[in-house]
């Protein structure tokens, strides 16, 4: 464990007041195995609550997919991904041997979409995308399929129905909470008379699951590590003793943990500090998605903003110095901390760019850029650290499948993107693990996943049950 007196953290030339309130940073954001581990074990015991009776802290949502795909199937298959900021359409070639050949098309969301009009601006980017290839299918051509990745709290219904539970990252449509999100979605498409049918509704992280399956069939859980969070995973369906339905053939189902509102209303676990805690009273959502809010790269550029602050406004970053733009609310993107963390520039020329011209506060000292990337740096790696929390709790959940190889299939910015954030995190976890049960664990790229594997989910769902 890091301490203060860690040079990593030692700025040469700071005064004793900077050194003394990075030296306060590095004991709220270093983490000790023994904290981790005391949040592990109530996250383990959050899991057991969910598995056994519905709104739970972590619901443990059941998302009807109960077969593993083979990586031998082949065919096109379209999809629809939704995420905290973008909006894609994809086709999806599977080629029978693990691999996909994809062709999407991107859309931003507008502020009208999130806030209002959501379903028919994803039906008009659905019409665009496939007007834009004469793939729309007329007459007496066969009704498009398509998965619909939906990566926010649902309570699923069925493999191609669920209600919405509440909006999280951002998106704050009115009417939507308490509907089922493929109605209001199949009712856009109506509206614009194409012949589409949403066949399967799927979470992002357990698309990323389906799809690292294909490719990799030892996968285990899928993660989505990005602008927000949540792991799916394959539970035994014993375990699931609020599951009333039919018990599936295969034994299993994958379930959405829905784990970003970990610690959520309660805030009684997870190491917070005054900066955390400011920028969740002044969230959209207070309380909600608390473990979210502390490892996803939607916020993370507000934690390290609120830290910047706090030593601003005791003179000891940028002199007291601030602008307009630095004083604004998610004014610093994550991706400024990644390009921090790994400015090895003599005079961190990168930094001094992002304080004098993207922050717009003239004449940044040395000094200044130093703490820039100690604060970055401390965010980032509590991230990772905090991240393995509920990839570890999981695990130990099953230490059936850690008697064998086993892979975890991982998406998202955060993991893709910021430095050492995979290295950190697969560190963590191993402290947590035998030897011999780290060793069964690997962890991959699921390049992709949330939107593969809608395709190769709608695929399952139209597989005959036998």
């Amino acid at each position: 464990m890091a301490s203060p007196s860690n040079t990593r953290f030692v700025i040469a030339g700071a005064t004793a007041a900077q050194q003394e309130a990075i030296d306060t940073l590095v004991k709220q954001f270093v983490l000790s195995d023994e904290q981790l581990g005391r949040v592990i074990k109530e996250f383990r015991r959050r899991m057991e609550e969910g598995l056994a009776a519905d709104g739970k802290m972590l619901k443990m949502i059941p998302s009807y997919v109960t077969r593993r795909p083979t990586g031998n199937e082949t065919g096109a298959y379209f999809a629809i991904d939704l995420g905290g900021t973008n909006l894609r359409v994809l086709r999806v070639e599977l080629d029978g041997k693990g691999g996909a050949k994809t062709e999407h098309q991107k859309f931003t969301l507008t502020e009208e979409a999130k806030s209002r009009t959501l379903f028919d601006f994803i039906a008009q980017c659905v019409e665009t995308f496939l007007d834009d290839r004469n793939l729309r299918p007329t007459g007496h051509q066969s009704v498009i399929q398509m998965g619909f990745t939906f990566s926010y709290p649902v309570d699923q219904t069925s493999i191609n129905s669920g209600t919405l539970i509440q909006w999280t990252k951002g998106l704050n449509v009115p009417g939507c909470v308490g509907r089922d999100v493929v109605r209001l979605l199949q009712d856009a498409l109506l509206r614009l008379g194409l012949r589409v049918k949403v066949v399967a509704l799927v979470n992002d992280s357990v698309g990323t699951l389906l799809s690292a399956a294909y490719s990799n069939p030892p996968s285990q859980m899928g993660i989505i590590f990005g602008t927000g969070t949540n792991a799916a995973f394959y539970e035994k369906v014993d375990s699931l003793t609020k599951w009333k339905g039919p018990s599936p053939a295969s034994g299993e189902m994958v379930l959405s943990i829905e784990w970003g509102a970990f610690d959520s209303d309660e805030f009684g676990c997870l190491p917070y500090t005054q900066h955390d805690i400011k920028l969740d009273r002044k969230s959209i959502n207070p309380r909600k998605q608390a473990y979210e809010k502390m490892i996803s790269g939607m916020y993370l550029g507000e934690v390290a903003r609120n830290v910047l602050l706090w030593m601003t406004d005791q003179r000891l970053f940028l002199n007291g110095r601030s602008s307009e733009i630095f004083n604004a609310m998610w004014s610093i993107d994550t991706s400024y901390l990644s390009s921090a963390v790994v400015d090895s520039s003599p005079d961190l020329a990168e930094i001094q760019q992002l304080i004098e011209k993207t922050m717009n506060v003239p004449d940044s000292t040395i000094i200044d850029r130093q703490i820039f990337k100690v604060v970055a740096t401390l965010v980032g790696e509590r991230s990772a650290r905090l991240s393995a929390i509920g990839l570890t709790a999981t695990l130990l959940k099953r230490p059936d499948i850690l008697e064998h190889p086993v892979n975890i299939g991982i998406d998202g910015s955060m993991y893709e993107h910021f430095p050492n954030f995979g290295s950190i995190m697969a560190s963590t976890v191993s402290r947590f693990l035998t030897e011999a049960q780290f060793k069964n664990v690997t962890f991959s790229l699921a390049k992709d996943g949330s939107g593969v594997g809608a395709a190769i989910i709608a695929m399952l769902a139209a597989l005959p049950e036998n």
